[in-house]
């Protein structure tokens, strides 16, 4: 069996926009129903969602479909590498890690993506990972197809970003603009022009680095001035944000309809 390519991280490589979603849901129907819809990569989330690792399991295995063009990318809840090691023994091909401060915390966070004598990860020789030892030379090369991206989360990392990108085995840097608006001084408000220039510098720290730079926009107008700013990877949307919506609007409509307020 060979070893799977991941198409996300090789975009990245590339410099190609990729259209992302937040997934929250801790569902592996939603998490089956988004990856066919035409998302190039679709976030996993266990920071700020109820997912633990089982669901995350149900989720990757519900994205593994012939029909299937979203990429997973797991967001483990702390830079860890207990944490890390088990999401990527379940399949994981790409992390996103939280609140990355430093170089130094850079190279512990691939470090625990990589096995001895490179790095600290756990080495098991049947996992989902290498489809339960049928990748032959998972081992070898399981450094090639995994993507590795921290996140850029307050004033302080923002500038140390030059630093952050030297670490070799980063291969994308998110900025997450709600904690870097709250650390700005202006929580629950990224519009604010603050925290607008704290993104924006970050974006350019990151093109003068030559890493490709990320960022949530689930407001469309926001994502569609990211990504004509130069961002690679924006994520689009929220499932549980769409569905909020998209429940509440056809609710309204019918009220509307039948004259109830």
């Amino acid at each position: 069996m060979q070893m799977p390519v991941n198409a996300f991280k090789r975009a990245l490589r590339e410099g190609r926009p990729q259209i992302g979603l937040w997934s929250m849901l801790c569902s592996n129907i939603v998490a089956e129903i988004v990856a066919t819809a035409g998302f190039d990569w679709v976030v996993i989330d266990t920071e700020h969602s109820p997912n633990e690792l089982p669901s995350v399991l149900q989720q990757l295995q519900a994205m593994q479909i012939d029909a299937n063009t979203a990429t997973p990318v797991v967001r483990p809840a702390w830079n860890d590498p207990v944490l890390i090691k088990r999401f990527l023994d379940i399949g994981s091909p790409n992390l996103i890690l939280p609140f990355v401060q430093d170089a130094e915390e850079a190279r512990r966070a691939v470090a625990a993506t990589r096995y001895p004598p490179h790095g600290i990860r756990g080495v098991s020789m049947s996992q989902r990972a290498n489809r339960y030892g049928l990748v032959a030379d998972y081992h070898a090369r399981a450094t090639e197809e995994l993507g590795v991206i921290v996140q850029v989360e307050t004033l302080t990392a923002l500038d140390r970003i030059p630093e952050i990108a030297k670490v070799d085995g980063i291969d994308g840097i998110f900025i997450g603009p709600a904690d870097l608006s709250a650390d700005a001084g202006h929580l629950g408000n990224s519009a604010h022009p603050e925290a607008q220039a704290a993104i924006m510098k970050g974006l350019q720290a990151c093109k003068a680095a030559g890493k490709p730079c990320g960022i949530l926009a689930p407001v469309e107008e926001d994502a569609r001035r990211y990504f004509d700013a130069g961002f690679t990877f924006v994520a689009v949307g929220v499932d549980q944000g769409l569905l909020t919506k998209a429940t509440r609007d056809i609710v309204k409509r019918f009220r509307s309809h039948i004259g109830r307020s």
